[in-house]
């Protein structure tokens, strides 16, 4: 009998300072200004070649597909044309809060182009960087 009450005791005070802890987290991560440090990460040859090899170019050809699709005429199926175009149609017809929706979602999608230029620029700076042709093998 003597056990249980040792037990609930200690369970309650574990408890309690838990729940302390848990409530004073958030001001001592507030108080703390200086970002946590960030480790390199390192590839190796084979993963360098991998990502050089495969993934660069995939996202270089995605991001171009992309731009071309958001600088399409009204024709391309989510350009700012189309959806421009499609809320004038909206307009026509009266639906006035459909046009009006479709208008701020061709404004986003415009907005969206800054950001694809900044990761191609990216994408670009990483390959120039990081993805060298390979040096021939010596010959012997």
């Amino acid at each position: 009998m003597r056990g249980t009450t040792w037990t609930r005791r200690l369970a309650l005070a574990g408890s309690g300072s838990a729940a302390c802890l848990l409530a004073l987290a958030p001001l001592a991560s507030a108080q703390t200004t200086s970002p946590a440090p960030v480790a390199p990460i390192t590839l190796s040859p084979e993963e360098s070649q991998q990502v050089c090899g495969d993934w660069v170019p995939k996202l270089q050809k995605r991001a171009d597909n992309l731009e071309k699709r958001i600088n399409g005429g009204p024709e391309v199926a989510g350009s700012v044309a189309n959806l421009k175009a499609r809320a004038q149609d909206q307009r026509t017809a009266g639906h006035n809060d459909r046009a009006t929706k479709l208008d701020e979602r061709a404004t986003k999608r415009q907005g969206k182009v800054g950001e694809l230029t900044t990761a191609k620029q990216k994408l670009d700076a990483f390959a120039s960087a990081h993805c060298k042709p390979a040096a021939p093998a010596p010959t012997k």
